[in-house]
Formats: structure tokens, C-alpha cells, sequence
């Protein structure tokens, strides 16, 4: 799978320290009714993320409905499969940043609130990142921020022809947070500093391409793999990790292959691959960045596209917050060496400051 430090490696898997407290959220007055569907068929339970018109943004009432019910479906022997997916044209497209905002915006009592939304937030992704049972995550359309923190950290994840993955923070004046400080720095090369630092955006194919995603389907068979995935039967002594092989098996038997360059056109190329892993080497600090990409630019021997996409790339990172993108840096450069719960203890510092 994609991403190299998979959280369910022995060194990681047990450190439930973040969210093991016994302290399970309950829903408070005012939280709505059916933000979350959630649903069962044999041994597959589904989460459904019911914001359509919101784009499925994730808030507290919805992390406070699924975090008791992951924890509800851990202890049962029925449940064998949990798979998270979103109602509409988006997966989930982050945090609800307008309530943030407008929490922010009413003093130390407004910040306080946001500050405990990210550790409610964090809490969820950190049960997710260790959670004992196959929990598998279909990317079927937008997926950036919040909505990145709820899929990256499960070992299936799965990317169709809608998929659109961003970590958009630093076009916010925030950090990518959810995790990121984990899972950016183990992508291969310097492709999550680049993709943290731009903001940019993968589509489609590329985010499995990149790494991100485990699996590539087209949209339509997502109900048929669910169906298939629910016929699913593991003996109790089975391990997680055999349980997840034969989950990857059936989730293969639903790829048909890649799209053509003219369906989906290839975002990262070889070249493009290269430029990034010189431009933002892990020694180098931003001015040091810009100053290659600047090279890259005026190099004679650079290819168009090249010197096009440097070019782009510098205007990109001058216009995001200069405060975000140095935080960004830092982060990303330090998080390589954090395991999975003190990467959600140090970005909640982080996220605290930002307030």
C-alpha cells in the first residue's frame, strides 16, 4: 500500500494513548438529527456523512455521533467492516471553517470552544488512525482537510473518478493538521511538502498515483463493492493484517484499470516528479525553495512545462499566509519523526496557538 509508515505497523499500532480516554462524547442540545446515517448490512457497518448541501464539512455534532458508534462497533463480534462515505458530490470537503470563525470572533469563550472542536476533531482521527478493525474509506469526491483527517489514516482507502484530495490550510492563514504532520512526510519524496506548502489539488487517478489512495475504482461499483464487502466472513483468531489482505484482494477484483491521459490527465509526470524533489529539498528552508524554483525558471535547458509549473508554483506559495507556510515547513520537516499520537498531541498545540 501507498504509503510507506503504515500506521498498522507493530511500532504504531498499539499507541491508543490520544483517544483511549474512557470519556466518550455524547451529543449535546442543538446537535442535528441526522448529520450522520448510520447503517448495516451483515457484517459491513457503513457511516454515511448526511451534509450534501454543506459538502458533507465535518462539525462536532457529527464527531460526536461517530465516535461513540466506532467504539460501539469495536466490541461487537457482528460488526466486521466499517466503511465511511459521503452523500452527495463530496466525501467530506474539511472542517466547518465558517463556525469556526464565527466562534473565533467571540472571544476567549468562542476560542476555547474551537480549541475543544479540534481536540474532539483529532480524538476522531486518532481512533481511526488505531483502530483494531478494517475501516475502509471511499474518497468519492471531495476530500480535503477534515474530510482528509477522517480517510487518509485508514489502511483501504479508495479513490474514484470524482475524487478531489487537497490539505488547503495555508489558503486559510491555518497548518494542515487531521494528521498530517504523519502522513505528508511519508509520501514518497518531497511530493507532501509540495502538496502542503501550494495547497494543491490531486484529482481522480492521481491521488492513487500520489500514493494517497490504496485503490482505484470507478464510482459506479462502490455499491457492489459494499455489497461484496459484506459477504466478508473472518474467523475470530484472524489478524488484522490477514483481514485487510483479503479485503485488498476483494476491493481488486472492482479495478478495471486507469483512465486514459485524455480522461484524467497525469498531474505529477516524471519530470514534474523530479522538479519537486529539487526544488523542495528536505535541507532547504523557503527562501531557499523560491530560490530554486527561480533556477528551475531560468535553467536554458528546462523544459517548458517545467519552467511553467515553477513559475506557477512561486506565485502560488507568495500568495498563501507567510505565517502558515514557514509553520508548515517546521511541522512537516519534525512530524517525520512523530509517531501517530504525538503527531495529534503537537498539532492540537499548534491548532491552540493559531486561536
Amino acid at each position: 500500500m501507498p504509503l510507506r509508515a503504515k500506521i498498522i505497523a507493530p511500532k504504531m499500532s498499539g499507541q491508543r494513548g490520544f483517544a483511549s480516554s474512557t470519556d466518550i462524547p455524547k451529543e449535546l442540545p442543538g446537535d442535528e438529527d441526522n448529520d450522520v446515517l448510520f447503517n448495516q448490512q451483515y457484517g459491513v457497518r457503513t457511516i454515511e456523512l448526511n451534509r450534501p448541501r454543506k459538502l458533507n464539512s465535518l462539525n462536532g455534532s457529527m464527531a460526536r455521533k461517530i465516535i461513540p458508534r466506532l467504539k460501539e462497533w469495536e466490541k461487537s463480534q457482528m460488526a466486521n467492516v466499517i466503511i465511511i462515505k459521503g452523500a452527495g458530490r463530496a466525501f467530506c470537503a474539511g472542517g466547518d471553517v465558517a463556525a469556526l470563525a464565527q466562534q473565533c470572533q467571540q472571544g476567549e469563550e468562542g476560542q476555547q470552544a474551537a480549541k475543544d472542536y479540534f481536540a474532539l476533531e483529532y480524538k476522531l482521527d486518532h481512533l481511526i488512525a488505531t483502530y483494531p478493525k478494517p475501516y475502509i474509506a471511499f474518497m468519492d469526491g471531495i476530500t480535503m482537510g477534515g474530510g482528509v483527517g477522517l480517510s487518509v489514516h485508514a489502511p483501504i482507502r479508495i479513490a474514484t473518478e470524482k475524487t478531489v484530495f487537497a490539505m488547503p490550510e495555508t489558503t486559510i492563514g491555518f497548518f494542515p493538521d487531521v494528521g498530517a504532520s504523519f502522513f505528508l512526510p511519508r509520501m514518497d519524496g518531497e511530493i507532501g511538502m509540495y502538496l502542503a506548502l501550494t495547497s494543491e489539488q490531486l484529482k481522480g487517478v492521481n491521488v492513487f498515483l500520489a500514493g494517497i489512495a490504496t485503490h482505484y475504482i470507478h464510482s459506479t461499483s462502490l455499491p457492489d463493492l459494499e455489497a461484496r464487502l459484506s459477504e466478508l466472513t473472518f474467523k475470530d483468531y484472524m489478524p488484522l493484517q490477514e483481514r485487510l489482505r483479503l479485503i485488498d484482494s476483494t476491493v481488486e477484483e472492482f479495478c478495471t484499470g486507469m483512465p486514459t491521459a485524455n480522461d484524467q490527465p497525469l498531474q505529477l509526470p516524471l519530470i514534474i516528479r523530479r522538479a519537486i524533489d529539487y526544488c523542495f529539498q528536505p535541507t532547504y528552508t523557503i527562501t531557499a525553495i523560491l530560490a530554486s524554483l527561480d533556477q528551475v525558471v531560468e535553467h536554458e535547458n528546462s523544459v517548458a512545462d517545467v519552467k511553467e509549473w515553477a513559475r506557477k508554483t512561486k506565485d502560488t506559495i507568495l500568495q498563501r499566509s507567510p505565517t502558515s507556510v514557514k509553520v508548515t515547513l517546521k511541522q512537516l520537516r519534525e512530524g517525520g519523526a512523530w509517531n501517530i499520537a504525538e503527531t495529534f498531541r503537537r498539532e492540537h498545540n499548534i491548532a491552540a496557538r493559531f486561536m
